[in-house]
């Protein structure tokens, strides 16, 4: 019965926690706390801190460690399987329609009015972190606030990635290593 429970609990988590992690933390909240008294309120702040210490989505880590609480290796499969499978469910659903129908003209202009907008979300979010590093929090974006050795830290970034054609990870370990030299 636990087990059905624990499936039960993330498949709803799973189907209804859109917006990524930090969404699905009071659907947790409600179901692992309030409804099923699986964990305290302190054990659930644990829980938030042991999800973001560690590789992977937080609903689906979550369902891992509150499985393995209730009800051991079992359980944390059983709790993590429900979590995954609505989007796996609606990803294969997405596939198979788009396999179905990606020949349709009309799909394609559908698919292809899209992609500005996605790439203007990309570049809103891109332009978002640029402006909060080189400025930080000022409201003001004078020219004397700028930081202007996180702006030679992109450059030299930008310039690794593109002319160089470094691994990106070997550039974001400079980065890190330059911005603790050159605070």
């Amino acid at each position: 019965m636990i087990y059905l429970q624990l499936f039960l609990s993330f498949l709803q988590i799973g189907a209804f926690s859109f917006g990524g992690g930090y969404a699905a933390m009071p659907l947790i909240q409600s179901q692992v706390v309030t409804l099923h008294g699986w964990l305290s309120m302190s054990e659930f702040t644990d829980l938030i801190t042991i999800s973001q210490m560690t590789p992977g989505p937080i609903a689906i880590n979550s369902a891992t460690f509150v499985g393995i609480k209730i009800a051991g290796i079992p359980g944390a499969i059983t709790a993590t399987i429900g979590c995954i499978l609505p989007s796996c469910i609606l990803v294969t659903l997405i596939a198979k329609l788009y396999l179905k129908y990606r020949s349709m003209t009309m799909f394609q202009r559908v698919l292809n009015s899209l992609r500005p907008a996605v790439v203007a979300m990309i570049a809103s979010a891109g332009i978002s972190v640029l402006v909060s590093a080189f400025w930080g929090s000022e409201v003001s974006l004078k020219l004397a606030n700028i930081n202007w050795n996180l702006v030679i830290i992109f450059v030299i970034c930008i310039f690794l990635l593109l002319k160089v054609k470094i691994n990106p990870i070997l550039v974001m370990v400079l980065a890190g290593i330059l911005n603790g030299i050159f605070p």
